[in-house]
């Protein structure tokens, strides 16, 4: 599969002109989102910085070695053997065994390395190697604890492949409280990244480089930001069977169709033959143990589900698959009182909020043009027109039509019809 993964990201990079393009000015404020009219296709596109030579990523492999891909349902049933050590980032982790790593991307202001712990679990069977992402944005809480917990919980004397938990990605972001790194960039828009980029798209490669491509599946852990928060949700392009595979293996929780950005891990590591899926739970610079226990549980029925751990019963209701959803904005200026939570089932015309002027008292409703779920919505706060405040999962049955990826330029794409999806991944 490694090798398979191989050719494919040599074509996506390939197709992309091998670009190395200037540095962009990033404005926090608002990320360059929010620019267009709201569907749900998430669009970030970025400089050719995403784009790396091939010499940098991976060797080359003559197409008569490419072996058979293997579906990812089938990953486990389809190992043979005994399992074999991993190799990762210059260590060896026997079959069986647990190890604490470390990854170092670059460095700080005064020259010191900047060390981010990986927790390596490399099963005594063989299977396929899955891989937990979290704080790619470094106030992101949420993803941290629930990769503690799921690496901590797995036993490798049990377990068919090997687990790669990644706590935070984004560590220098992570000590100062921020979404973002020191260069005010969003890493989550830099992958694969560039080797001779800028500190975002520099530490993008080194991190997709020497971990994501030792992957075979990758869950990535987002929560809201902003102060909006996210009900428990899986976004995932579910035109990929590979993609639909791993949501189909989460048990109880919402499913979202989402393209990912231009730029973001799991729209990379997707091209480069990764099936990825992004987890959103809760919000940003709090930790939510109800959200925690709720994301811990869908990873572990995921691992259960994928054949690496023994059966057992865990999730069998699925939650409902939203094709479409959209943000419903504040058309005033004021203080925001929500009528309505997350998980909420509303009806077209149903009050979500209301908006309230504090200086003359004037009162506006917020009510939901779509009948559906709230999937996200904005904590209490002072709002400006225009203001995304709640989130709605459409209730309707049209399925994506499953199509087959082809590669796509940052400077190139039509972003005339996407959704930027700020407020989260």
């Amino acid at each position: 599969m490694a090798q398979a993964r191989a050719l494919n990201i040599i074509i996506w990079l390939l197709a992309a002109g091998l670009a190395h393009g200037g540095e962009v000015s990033v404005d926090p404020g608002d990320n360059g989102t929010d620019i267009v009219e709201d569907t749900t296709e998430d669009t970030d596109s970025r400089s050719s910085e995403v784009a790396v030579a091939v010499e940098h990523l991976v060797e080359p492999v003559a197409e008569a070695e490419e072996p058979p891909a293997i579906p990812l349902a089938d990953a486990v049933t389809a190992a043979a053997g005994k399992a074999e050590p991993l190799m990762l980032l210059g260590a060896e982790i026997a079959p069986g065994t647990a190890r604490r790593l470390s990854w170092s991307a670059t460095e700080l202001f005064e020259g010191v390395p900047v060390s981010t712990p990986v927790l390596v679990l490399n099963g005594a069977y063989p299977g396929p190697t899955l891989c937990l992402t979290a704080a790619v944005h470094g106030d992101e809480l949420n993803g941290i604890e629930m990769v503690r917990r799921v690496m901590h919980d797995l036993d490798p004397g049990k377990v068919s492949g090997a687990v790669i938990g990644i706590p935070i990605v984004n560590v220098q972001g992570f000590r100062r409280g921020s979404r973002y790194l020191p260069d005010r960039r969003d890493l989550n828009r830099y992958f694969p990244g560039n080797p001779n980029g800028s500190a975002a798209a520099r530490i993008a490669h080194s991190f997709f480089a020497n971990v994501v491509m030792h992957c075979d599946a990758l869950v990535d852990l987002h929560t809201g930001s902003f102060e909006r928060a996210n009900l428990p949700q899986i976004r995932a392009d579910l035109r990929d069977p590979d993609v639909v595979t791993l949501t189909q293996g989460f048990g109880s929780m919402v499913i979202l169709h989402s393209s990912p950005a231009v730029g973001t891990l799991r729209y990379a590591a997707t091209r480069a033959g990764i099936p990825a899926v992004t987890l959103e739970a809760g919000g940003p610079s709090q930790l939510e143990l109800n959200e925690v226990k709720h994301g811990v549980k869908g990873i572990e029925t995921l691992v259960n589900t994928l054949g690496m751990i023994p059966k057992r019963r865990l999730w069998g209701e699925p939650e409902p698959v939203y094709y479409r959803s959209s943000w419903v904005r504040a058309d005033n200026g004021g203080i925001l009182l929500s009528d309505v939570s997350l998980g909420s089932s509303v009806r077209k015309g149903d009050i979500l909020g209301t908006i309230t002027d504090p200086m003359n008292n004037a009162r506006t409703e917020v009510r939901s043009p779509y009948s559906g779920r709230i999937i996200g919505m904005a904590r209490n706060q002072v709002v400006m027109p225009g203001f995304a405040a709640f989130h709605v999962g459409i209730e309707t049955d049209e399925a994506p039509v499953e199509e087959t990826y082809e590669p796509v330029l940052p400077d190139t794409h039509d972003s005339s019809n996407d959704y930027v999806d700020g407020m989260s991944e």
